[in-house]
């Protein structure tokens, strides 16, 4: 499939609810509104095409750039097409999942990610948490630096309440991510939790509300999903 068609596929499958709601969201034109899971039904036909990928992320049309994400090579994509993607991506569903997975996925992940949450960019901060947060739920824990991040649950610890709003939102999912999904840092992040409890982040004209770390934490402990990997951080 070439980029013109599917963009029109896009288009056929574009729906005014889903736009809606995405606008809801924080999206802006241009884009279509169509449904994940329509999108991942194109990207079983196509599977992974990097070229396809770059292509479609530089419509800047929202359905293709969270398409792009789903077919993105993470064996290919280089250090300067993620950062290029960071910098363009101008809403959280294109932010912190299509740059922050496929950054997670690549050998780029937790070096960008380091520089990524120092940026005064609100976007980009947030891709760097995201994709910190993915790291956790994707790579063992023999490959994580086990120490930066417990410095970093310090920082969230010190620093979230006055963080800008969806810096905050991540934040607090990177401390359910360290205690969900890294054993030996679970005890930390509980207590983490536990200091900052409630997080306030505006949610724009929706229903979504933030989900509080410490019982979410404690809930995936429950179930038994604690310190088990996810074999993709995409979705």
């Amino acid at each position: 499939m070439t980029t013109p068609e599917i963009m029109q596929q896009l288009a056929s499958l574009g729906s005014e609810t889903i736009k809606n709601t995405f606008l809801k969201h924080g999206a802006k034109e241009p884009f279509f509104g169509v449904k994940v899971g329509d999108l991942k039904v194109i990207q079983k036909k196509i599977k992974k095409n990097h070229t396809l990928a770059m292509e479609l992320y530089d419509t800047g049309n929202s359905d293709a750039m969270y398409l792009a994400g789903l077919i993105a090579d993470e064996n290919v994509v280089s250090k300067a097409d993620l950062q290029r993607w960071a910098e363009q991506a101008y809403w959280y569903m294109i932010s912190e999942h299509t740059v922050a997975s496929v950054a997670a996925e690549s050998k780029y992940g937790f070096e960008l990610a380091k520089e990524w949450i120092q940026s005064d960019i609100e976007t980009i901060a947030t891709t760097g948490w995201a994709t910190l947060s993915n790291l956790a739920s994707i790579k063992p824990d023999s490959e994580l630096d086990l120490d930066y991040l417990n410095q970093q649950l310090d920082f969230v610890q010190q620093n979230i309440h006055n963080s800008p709003n969806r810096v905050r939102y991540t934040m607090n999912g990177f401390v359910i991510a360290m205690g969900g999904f890294v054993p030996s840092l679970t005890d930390k992040a509980k207590a983490v939790a536990k200091a900052i409890g409630k997080v306030d982040v505006y949610m724009g004209q929706t229903s979504c509300k933030v989900p509080v770390a410490l019982p979410y934490i404690e809930q995936m402990e429950t179930m038994g999903r604690a310190g088990k990997k996810k074999k993709t951080a995409r979705c």
